[in-house]
């Protein structure tokens, strides 16, 4: 079953299409920045693209800045959304249960699916934007200089993007497992991608309000620049571990909702 849900992944066209959106979208800033040679101020968002200029190695670091906030979750949240409730819609669903497989093991093949997505996905947009960075600006691997201003070897810089990249892929999986709870509620696929941006939209407002500080450190999206802190030196590992834990709280409670509604739930198509 999981290698099934392995081939069908690669073989749609969305996985491909969506993939080279993400990764065009940073080749476009690059392609600008070049051009113009205007960065925005250190401090500024997306963060670091101020550096790029001076060494293009830290280009995918600015490109995970880049597809972090909308445009990565937004694919996560198709795929997850469209995991049970494309097969529902699509009347497959019930056909998938008829063989010999259960519930649970078509729920982890799923998940399994939806996580080789978000990995080749994050490691695609590092790979096409080192290439793009190296290729359109001055590239200094062994000169590449933290926020804190140290300078960084290319081994050190290697492994720092290397850990940012498991940082940004374990923060989507935590989307990816509210959207495919839903995608157990409904038919839609398009309604379950909606109502995990719905719930995401909502962390992010909450996270910039002042009001919504009691709720803020337990909201999905709190941690997810804490990446960042892998370009310090020293690394302060607090908001790391803490983002790392809260997104393992999401994904355990949302697939152990996905999976009790899911094998308890009449499929009629």
């Amino acid at each position: 079953m999981i290698f099934v849900e392995l081939r069908k992944l690669a073989r749609r066209p969305r996985t491909w299409v969506s993939i080279a959106l993400l990764c065009l979208l940073p080749a476009l800033v690059a392609v600008f920045l070049a051009v113009n040679r205007i960065a925005p101020r250190p401090g500024s968002e997306p963060a670091f693209l101020f550096a790029v200029l001076a060494n293009g190695a830290l280009f995918p670091a600015a490109a995970l800045a880049i597809v972090l906030p909308i445009f990565l979750p937004v694919a996560v949240a198709v795929v997850g959304g469209d995991a049970i409730a494309g097969e529902a819609s699509g009347g497959t669903l019930r056909y998938l249960l008829l063989r010999p497989v259960s519930r649970t093991r078509l729920l982890v093949a799923k998940l399994i699916s939806l996580t080789v997505y978000t990995g080749l996905a994050v490691l695609m947009v590092a790979v096409t934007s080192y290439v793009v960075g190296v290729s359109l600006f001055a590239s200094q691997p062994a000169a590449v200089v933290t926020v804190s201003g140290t300078t960084l070897t290319t081994t050190e810089l290697v492994l720092r993007i290397a850990a940012a990249m498991g940082y940004v892929g374990v923060s989507m999986l935590g989307v990816g497992a509210i959207a495919l709870f839903l995608s157990t509620l409904t038919e839609s696929a398009l309604g379950a991608t909606l109502g995990a941006l719905a719930a995401l939209i909502a962390s992010q407002v909450l996270v910039t309000l002042d009001a919504a500080g009691s709720v803020r450190p337990y909201l999905p999206t709190r941690y997810w620049l804490a990446w960042i802190d892998l370009f310090r030196d020293p690394i302060p590992w607090r908001d790391i571990e803490r983002g790392l834990a809260l997104q393992a709280v999401y994904v355990a409670v949302f697939l152990a909702m996905a999976w009790a509604n899911f094998t308890t739930k009449d499929v009629k198509s």
